[in-house]
């Protein structure tokens, strides 16, 4: 396969994922290339769970399962540091943060381990391990409850209830998927759980996703587009998923 072949088709799941359905007739004038050529990208895309191919043109997939974390913390890695090095801007010396598990958390707190006075508190044991390591004055918590070997990090109702014993500044998590009408999604419910706890004791609350989480959705429900303070992801989103961060009154930096 060509390298333009590799770009069209990659523009093509980023434009579906970002507006929706997209028609063959459409994404033949767009691209500049014939419609045969467009129904050959999308059943491409259709065979590999990219997009979803129907008469006339595509939709996105159906909702998203997640890998392995060490398979996800290979994945987009150029995009984590951008998304990582934003986020050094916003969280200040002094800061208290929740962070959960994830393959972009984890890149992001080695961005944050010489950010001087942070508290931070996490269900993830191998971010906890990360900002240990750091020979700053940084304050951690390691979240009890029941470990889940998977992930190196700590769920359920123990973990839930010590959520409840802080009040931070900033909930930093990361989801499966960002969608207009639904919102932030995970495919894992209990990290839902630990997330949507995580962002009500915060006063403001970051989502940090690659662009390929935006316009996709997953099982479980975190939170309305209203209830994210910003989102952080290594360019900018299509136009009708800004319009919609916009509306939510959501900063995208």
């Amino acid at each position: 396969m060509s390298k333009k072949t590799s770009d069209r088709r990659t523009s093509i799941i980023k434009l579906i994922a970002s507006d929706g359905r997209m028609s063959v007739d459409y994404l033949a004038q767009a691209f500049g290339v014939s419609p045969e050529t467009i129904r050959r990208d999308l059943s491409n895309l259709d065979a590999r769970g990219l997009v979803r191919k129907v008469h006339g043109g595509a939709l996105p997939p159906l909702l998203h399962s997640e890998g392995t974390f060490s398979e996800r913390m290979v994945e987009d890695p150029k995009a984590k540091q951008i998304i990582a090095k934003k986020l050094r801007d916003i969280i200040q010396p002094g800061d208290t943060v929740f962070m959960d598990t994830g393959s972009t958390t984890l890149i992001a707190a080695e961005a944050l381990v010489m950010t001087h006075g942070l508290t931070v508190i996490t269900n993830s044991l191998s971010i906890a391990m990360v900002f240990g390591r750091a020979d700053v004055d940084t304050h951690i918590y390691l979240l009890g409850g029941k470990y889940a070997p998977g992930n190196d990090q700590t769920i359920g109702p123990t973990a839930l209830e010590q959520i409840t014993q802080f009040q931070v500044d900033h909930a930093i998590i990361t989801v499966a998927g960002l969608d207009a009408d639904i919102g932030a999604t995970d495919a894992n419910v209990d990290e839902a759980h630990i997330a949507r706890a995580m962002m009500k004791r915060a006063n403001n609350t970051v989502v940090l996703a690659t662009s390929s989480k935006i316009g996709r959705r997953a099982a479980f429900r975190v939170c309305e587009l209203g209830g994210i303070g910003t989102v952080l992801s290594e360019g900018p989103p299509g136009p009708a998923m800004m319009e919609a961060f916009l509306r939510a009154g959501v900063s995208v930096p």
